[in-house]
């Protein structure tokens, strides 16, 4: 009786040791899986927001001119720009 819980003993370690280091390789594909998974969800949440800027950029004039003149620093014909620095604190 001793034998046989020493023999199914000693089987049960061996296939815990033969599959152990499989689960656990197989444990990390699916941590790096997951994490792949919310970079594909946040990519495609920031390439939807520069769809959407590319097509107000194309279709809406006043979103152009405003970026225009915001990020760019454009100016129309004939308007003159004052830009007031902050006093220095001496």
């Amino acid at each position: 009786m001793l034998r046989n819980a020493l023999w199914l003993f000693t089987v049960a370690t061996i296939i815990l040791l033969f599959f152990l280091p499989s689960y656990t390789i197989m444990q990390d594909h699916q941590q790096k899986n997951w994490e792949y998974e919310q970079k594909i969800v946040a990519l495609q949440a920031k390439n939807r927001a520069l769809e959407e800027e590319r097509r107000r950029l194309i279709e809406d004039p006043v979103y152009l001119e405003q970026v225009a003149r915001e990020q760019m620093g454009l100016v129309r014909e004939g308007e003159r720009v004052y830009r007031l620095e902050p006093p220095t604190g001496e």
